[in-house]
């Protein structure tokens, strides 16, 4: 991710550089054969960043099946615990009590868990997408020039 925005970088810095050309609008003469070699190596490292993306969504997949897994393993627990505890009354209201709120806790972590592992993949994606949204402009911003 870092090299490709390292790239970037480079192409934007031969960009300025460039000479302006008078009474063009903004045009200017860059090297053509850096900036194409700088675009070729911007495509053989996108494949890469594709899979680091692939590998963030099925990091939080995996990381919501864990949570739903544990809170479901909770649920279990909190059950055994009162089937146990309904031999005496007194034991029972207990039990009961303790069970809602060992539920009620087990359902906000599994909440609190899938939010946070889907925000923070969102977050990661978006950035990607960023990335990938400006290389595209800049890829079709040189092409619009060499043609």
């Amino acid at each position: 991710m870092m090299e490709l925005l390292e790239l970037l970088e480079q192409m934007e810095e031969i960009i300025e550089s460039g000479t302006g050309i008078p009474f063009s609008g903004g045009k200017c003469v860059i090297n053509r054969d850096e900036v194409l070699e700088i675009i070729q190596e911007i495509r053989l490292r996108l494949p890469d960043d594709m899979k680091q993306a692939k590998r963030i969504v099925e990091e939080r997949e995996r990381v919501i099946a864990e949570a739903q897994q544990e809170a479901e393993n909770i649920l279990n627990n909190a059950e055994s615990r009162i089937a146990a505890l309904v031999d005496e009354h007194e034991i029972t209201k207990q039990a009961y009590e303790q069970a809602e709120v060992i539920i009620s806790n087990a359902k906000k972590n599994a909440r609190e868990i899938r939010l946070g592992t889907r925000e923070y993949a969102d977050n990661v994606l978006s950035k990607v997408e960023e990335i990938l949204a400006e290389t595209l402009d800049v890829i079709r911003m040189n092409r619009q020039e060499l043609k």
